[in-house]
């Protein structure tokens, strides 16, 4: 099935359509319900009028469209950033483990936003902007040191994961130095948290994401093609060099985008594209499945999150942590099954 809409044009096979529909509603069915939960309970019959501000409640019409409708928001379009964000790295290094969680960006993000904050004892918006260029430099220092005649995916992961762990050293050292108020912070953002979100926020990033997915749309086509060799998508005329650059930045600066936003929240990069390529049994790069996987993970993580110890609220990074952490156990134990098979 060709779906095509101005310059995009993706080939989807029926049962991936099929997939991605199903997992972008249960998304949304999530997020409806996560609108409704909380210490004021709201019966989903009034979440339209209340959306719109129309509410005879003036309680509902506050908790629904000023305190839950931006968190709700956010958790989708961030969770579509990271999926997608993971599907690109994932195609691009032709390695199951090549996510931004595993190969750095994300723990470059967090020690720009560390430095912001123990350091500077800056605000939320320099926060962000800190989150956003450390994950940026991250990206564009992993690249030139892995950077070769084509894509070497081990060799990319491999430095990724050494960035990585000079950054948590860097992190780790930052936050022992700075005094107990920012740690507290910094631990706080650390953890990743929709908490302390705001329209104004909202608004931006899904501005800035929706400029990005599209890009990242457009060359899906070359980046499926470039998953059989860059020999063969060169010879079908792709041009690779220029296409993995493009791409390359798209992912680091969706992944750099989402952890500016929320802070660092773990695995969904690496979990949604896996997930997504197993429901629709496709091969290929899936970013429009991955998008809606890594939205309904998100959001169906801060509901568990939110509601679990309720009225005590965990960081949705907790719940990605741990149940991504238990889905890479499984996912390098199946590989080495595989390989010894």
């Amino acid at each position: 099935m060709l779906i095509t809409l101005g310059p995009i044009s993706l080939r989807l096979g029926r049962r991936a359509v099929i997939s991605t529909a199903i997992t972008t509603l249960a998304a949304l069915l999530a997020g409806a319900i996560a609108l409704t939960l909380g210490d004021y309970h709201v019966p989903i019959s009034d979440v339209p009028a209340a959306l719109l501000g129309q509410s005879a409640d003036r309680m509902t019409n506050f908790f629904v469209g000023q305190m839950r409708a931006p968190r709700v928001l956010l958790a989708l379009i961030v969770g579509a950033a990271l999926g997608v964000s993971g599907g690109i790295f994932q195609t691009l290094t032709r390695n199951p483990l090549g996510s931004p969680d595993i190969t750095g960006f994300t723990t470059g993000a967090a020690t720009g936003a560390l430095i912001q904050i123990i350091v500077f004892h800056a605000g939320a918006l320099a926060t962000s902007f800190g989150a956003l260029i450390g994950g940026l430099a991250t990206g564009i220092l992993v690249y030139l040191l892995a950077r070769g005649g084509s894509m070497n995916g081990t060799r990319f992961v491999l430095i990724g994961i050494g960035v990585a762990a000079i950054l948590q050293g860097i992190n780790t050292l930052l936050i022992v130095k700075g005094s107990l108020a920012a740690a507290q912070t910094a631990a706080i953002w650390l953890s990743g948290s929709f908490n302390a979100t705001t329209w104004n926020t909202t608004y931006v990033v899904t501005a800035l994401v929706l400029i990005l997915i599209p890009i990242a749309l457009y060359y899906a086509t070359p980046l499926s093609i470039m998953t059989c060799g860059d020999e063969l998508a060169t010879g079908l005329g792709v041009p690779v060099a220029r296409t993995r650059i493009v791409l390359l930045a798209v992912a680091i600066a969706l992944v750099a985008v989402a952890v500016a936003a929320a802070g660092p929240i773990g695995f969904v990069a690496l979990a949604a594209p896996h997930i997504a390529r197993k429901i629709s049994r496709t091969s290929g790069a899936g970013l429009l499945g991955a998008a809606a996987t890594g939205a309904l993970i998100v959001i169906t993580s801060d509901i568990i999150a939110q509601r679990i110890f309720a009225p005590t609220q965990l960081p949705v990074g907790v719940v990605t942590g741990v149940a991504g952490g238990c889905y890479l156990v499984w996912l390098l134990a199946n590989q080495w099954r595989t390989q010894r098979g």
